[in-house]
């Protein structure tokens, strides 16, 4: 039946969207998976993502634009503004996760270690 791989496709995706926690590596197999489907990975340079990711994260900050300052947990915003900044803050992260695969770095790794020098540079208050 014409369009059965997709329905099954899209099925496996909402399941996977359900899940609470998923790791990086998690994301990173998927993204892989989802462009080598699709092949794109032809487009799929540092550059590339890198431009779009940059595009990306112009449509999360048109959301804050003519917004003012924000109080933590959007308590006066609609949940259609919440469910498309969810959307934007996803498209960045699944392009930053994209591009560091094509780099060959480990973003979680990345982070831990980036999180120790700051840690170092940026002591807390009262801690040796």
């Amino acid at each position: 039946m014409e369009g059965e791989g997709c329905a099954d496709e899209t099925d496996q995706v909402v399941a996977q969207a359900k899940e609470t926690h998923v790791s990086l590596k998690d994301l990173s197999r998927k993204l892989e998976e989802f462009a080598k489907a699709r092949d794109w990975e032809q487009y799929h340079s540092p550059r590339n993502l890198l431009l779009a990711m940059v595009a990306e994260v112009g449509e999360l900050s048109e959301i804050f634009q003519w917004r003012g300052e924000v109080a933590r947990g959007l308590p006066n915003w609609e949940e259609s503004d919440k469910e498309h900044l969810a959307e934007e803050l996803s498209d960045v992260l699944l392009y930053l996760i994209r591009l560091a695969d094509v780099c060959g770095i480990d973003l979680g790794e990345a982070a831990t270690k980036k999180l120790v020098k700051n840690a170092i540079k940026y002591p807390a208050p009262g801690l040796p």
